[in-house]
């Protein structure tokens, strides 16, 4: 008789799981290399090939990430939940669930504001010239 030697082989040996429904899906990205200024500067340097590193110039990549969604969600009619601050997410899921009619399907789309540190550029002016400068 052998003994099994790690957790691993324990769960090998007499799990078995199987997936019926992914209840909530997440989009979160964490790029390390982008968490600090020299990374977001040889991004928008080089990988976007920009002259200069603006953040004005992730902006419409953004914009074009979020209008792709909302595009999915109105030709889908998929509602839409604004989450206030403080509202419990899994209370409005469990509800809104059990109106959900349908046995498969995208009940809604849920939106909150999470709190961020980011970049920021800022649009400044020469004191001499008054031409503006990121």
């Amino acid at each position: 008789m052998k003994i099994a030697q790690t957790v691993a082989e324990v769960l090998d040996q007499h799990l078995t799981l199987e997936l019926e429904c992914i209840d909530r899906m997440y989009l979160n990205v964490y790029m390390p290399q982008l968490q600090h200024v020299g990374g977001a500067v040889q991004y928008i340097r080089y990988h976007l090939k920009q002259p200069w590193a603006s953040t004005a110039l992730i902006a419409p990549i953004s914009r074009k990430f979020v209008e792709s969604i909302e595009r999915f969600i109105e030709e889908n009619h998929i509602p839409v939940v604004e989450f206030r601050r403080g509202q419990r997410k899994d209370d409005v899921a469990k509800e809104r669930l059990a109106q959900f009619g349908r046995d498969e399907g995208i009940v809604f789309v849920g939106k909150a504001q999470e709190k961020a540190t980011v970049f920021r550029t800022e649009k400044r002016r020469n004191p001499q010239t008054g031409q503006s400068y990121p």
